[in-house]
């Protein structure tokens, strides 16, 4: 929202149903997000143009169909497209049939099948419950213990609901991860700057998956590693979306590993994701609503036409890299209540800093605003964003306005951007 409200055009905003920051730049609007009718509903009586749907969960559940049905310009896809998140079982079909390097699987929803086939497997192995579970339903497992219990996790115990009823038991690869956010309006597409997330809840990547600690962006890619991603994974997704005749208006999100035999899809998001987004967007050094707005009306090629061209500010391969700065550099560091991602409690009285660095600000996640002044409402609670011209300076300045949040039970890691999590072997 911070970055659709520095647009030239001084848009109106409202977020649905927002929080204290996105209070900063609009108006919060009490309503389901999930609730298509009574949104367009709202849009009709605000005069609403165009609207950004965020959260997985409504696009999984078809809300981009509901508004678009109303005739309002969406960016996010609809439910067909939104499946790519919504099943993970669906998306590994997409990519086997597309060509695009991916891990071998297998799926199960018996318990006693899982188990079988888990006593043929040479740990490691990658636990996955097939629909969206925030992030949490992914295990690396080194094994066959921890692989079991993450498998009565999600089809004895159900811990993340109609999620984890089915899974996905893949080979595990070697690698380091990025993240590719890919525009498209369904026939052009450009893709943001390359990011990496730290998801591990601990330093030196320990502990249980989460949403993401942290991320920073650019990734320095080797020479020729653009214009792989973008033929040999971008290109033929996009062209097998078509085949299938699913439309697709908005980000979809890469997340790879790269390994020794060349980049690989380990799943895909159908939104723009935090931690990566918060360090992507502000290195985006176009109009973001133009942006928007192009690719939920179809004219994204249009837009594209008057961007600066690759060739001349950045990377050889990578379509659209001339949206991005590629000479300045972004670090988000995710303070999150303590217990997460599993219990943990709400309510705590948070206190912010007096003084924000220049280059640097803060995102707000779960957080609520009582009489008594703002207090965590969530598991990640805020990001504390720095940008500057080098790594060194935006990591510093994100760790500043970190030392300057309090709340009890506050966790970070102390390791997001360190030179040993920012190398690609």
């Amino acid at each position: 929202m911070r970055k659709l409200a520095a647009s030239e055009r001084q848009p109106v905003l409202y977020a649905c149903p927002g929080n204290p920051g996105t209070a900063q730049h609009g108006t919060n609007v009490d309503l389901d997000p999930g609730d298509g009718s009574r949104l367009a509903a709202f849009c009709r009586q605000e005069g609403i143009e165009l609207v950004v749907v965020g959260p997985e969960d409504p696009l999984i559940a078809g809300v981009a169909d509901d508004l678009r049905r109303e005739g309002l310009a969406v960016f996010g896809p609809g439910a067909m497209g939104a499946r790519l998140e919504g099943d993970k079982e669906f998306a590994k079909e997409v990519l086997d049939t597309a060509g695009v390097p991916t891990p071998h699987y297998h799926a199960f929803s018996s318990m006693d099948a899982a188990l079988k086939h888990l006593d043929k497997v040479d740990p490691p192995v990658v636990i996955k419950a097939c629909g969206a579970a925030q992030g949490k339903g992914v295990a690396v497992c080194s094994t066959r213990d921890e692989a079991e219990a993450h498998i009565r996790l999600c089809l004895q115990d159900q811990a993340f609901g109609q999620s984890g009823l089915r899974i996905l038991m893949e080979e595990c690869l070697f690698g380091v991860e990025l993240s590719v956010l890919i525009v498209t309006d369904g026939q052009d597409y450009c893709l943001l700057a390359p990011s990496r997330d730290h998801k591990r809840i601990g330093e030196g990547d320990e502990g249980p998956n989460t949403g993401g600690m942290g991320a920073f962006a650019p990734v320095d890619l080797p020479a020729g590693l653009h214009a792989e991603i973008d033929t040999r994974i971008v290109l033929p997704v996009l062209a097998e979306l078509r085949r299938r005749d699913i439309p697709y208006r908005g980000v979809l999100y890469a997340g790879l590993m790269l390994t020794g035999s060349g980049p690989q899809v380990l799943e895909f998001n159908c939104r723009f994701g935090d931690p990566e987004t918060q360090v992507v967007l502000p290195l985006y050094q176009g109009d973001f609503l133009d942006l928007c707005w192009t690719t939920a009306t179809g004219q994204l090629g249009r837009h594209l036409q008057g961007a600066p061209r690759a060739e001349a500010d950045g990377p050889a391969g990578w379509t659209g890299g001339g949206l991005t700065d590629w000479d300045r550099r972004a670090v988000v560091v995710v303070a999150a209540s303590d217990g997460y991602p599993g219990p943990y409690i709400k309510g705590k009285a948070i206190e912010l800093p007096d003084r924000i660095p220049a280059g640097g600000w803060i995102i707000h996640a779960g957080t609520r605003m009582e009489k008594n002044g703002l207090v965590t409402a969530g598991g990640r609670v805020l990001g504390a964003v720095g940008t500057g011209t080098s790594l060194e300076d935006a990591r510093a300045t994100a760790y500043a306005i970190m030392d300057g949040i309090h709340f009890e039970g506050l966790t970070y890691r102390r390791d997001i951007a360190a030179p040993e999590r920012t190398r690609n072997k």
